[in-house]
């Protein structure tokens, strides 16, 4: 199972949020960029990179901030936040993304994710941010009414490969993933499925590899949470693709 250590970035600072709350707003010390060398040195050869400021204006106001980190970390990098035209996924795909995630664009605009996966194929992953096993969009403060299995199949009958999945109920808490979640889509699917929600521990991991995920992200468990990346890639990675 891949593991992809996660850089949320507000205002041009490493963030993380509880819940989805942008008033309940982190700040760590130290640099985006710095940060990801810093997963590099411990082993991850994935980074997940979200623009919360653009996921909530449908801008990309940390894209040349974003570039540099592809640039310098070595990292193969999926980037979400704000990405809702064509336009700006060719843009981060051009500088040097390996995958780009569409959330709000996949939700409001399905034509958007199967002319992106008919061009750049598995380059393009969708978000499925889920309250309360709903869909939500723009930064995760507005609720669509599409049950998750619902948005999951449809991503999936429109070519998509992967899905990121958070539960934003256990975001930032480090109460443990959602485990029945997981298992319910990843039974239902066929895609590849990444977690992402209150991932806390080793347990958590190993739980997540027996569903037989695709990947799962660690947040706020790297952060102040007490996990060691090293020892968590050397636990789950040993088969990754």
């Amino acid at each position: 199972m891949l593991l992809l250590p996660a850089i949320d970035i507000y205002g041009g600072r490493v963030v993380r949020l509880t819940r989805g709350d942008y008033s309940e707003m982190t700040v760590y010390d130290g640099s985006p960029a710095d940060r990801a060398a810093g997963f590099r040195a411990a082993g991850a050869r994935w980074l997940h990179i979200v623009d919360l400021e653009g996921a909530r204006l449908g801008s990309t106001p940390a894209f040349d901030a974003v570039r540099g980190i592809i640039a310098r970390s070595g990292l193969q990098t999926q980037v979400g936040g704000g990405i809702r035209s064509a336009e700006t996924a060719e843009k981060y795909l051009a500088a040097g993304a390996g995958r780009v995630i569409l959330g709000t664009a996949a939700a409001q605009t399905p034509a958007l994710v199967r002319e992106l996966t008919a061009a750049f194929g598995g380059k393009i992953a969708v978000g499925a941010d889920l309250r309360d096993g709903v869909v939500a969009v723009k930064g995760w403060t507005e609720l669509t009414g599409r049950p998750a299995l619902d948005f999951c199949l449809e991503m999936q009958e429109l070519g998509v490969e992967t899905v990121i999945c958070t539960d934003i109920s256990r975001d930032g808490l480090l109460s443990g993933a959602n485990l029945a979640l997981y298992r319910g889509l990843s039974a239902a699917l066929s895609l590849k499925l990444i977690a992402s929600g209150g991932v806390s521990s080793l347990d958590d991991l190993r739980a997540l590899r027996g569903i037989g995920l695709h990947g799962a992200i660690l947040g706020k468990a790297l952060y102040e949470g007490g996990l060691d990346l090293s020892e968590a890639i050397k636990t789950c990675e040993a088969a990754a693709v």
